[in-house]
């Protein structure tokens, strides 16, 4: 099944766990297994490939197990900042902070005097 827009959430978390039940098949794992290689429980695997609900990092750590993280990376790729955001934030980058009287080596300024007490 081709997961679309227009699927219910609950039938794309079931495509989803029949996808990852079905990889885990073929890569000849146990549910106990790839629960024991992900670090999670079997019944973590077993919601999972049911389609019911589970913590993101559960998923991930299956997904890793399996060998999928490339999946995840083109789920949600990184989104190039746009160059109207780039403009927005141009100039307010960080700068070191500095001290604009004491003179820097090479600067053409005169050397630096030692500090005194009373300055």
């Amino acid at each position: 099944m081709k997961l679309t827009r227009q699927l219910t959430d609950s039938a794309v978390l079931e495509e989803l766990g029949a996808r990852l039940a079905r990889t885990r098949i073929d890569a000849n794992l146990t549910q106990a297994r790839l629960a024991e290689e992900a670090g999670v429980g079997k019944r973590t695997i077993e919601r999972l490939e049911a389609g019911r609900g589970t913590d993101l990092r559960m998923l991930v750590r299956v997904v890793r197990a399996l060998g999928l993280m490339e999946g995840l990376e083109a789920l949600i790729p990184e989104a190039p900042q746009s160059p109207m955001a780039q403009l927005r934030h141009k100039g307010r980058e960080r700068r070191r902070a500095g001290h604009p009287r004491r003179s820097r080596g090479g600067t053409g300024d005169a050397p630096a005097s030692p500090w005194k007490w009373g300055e």
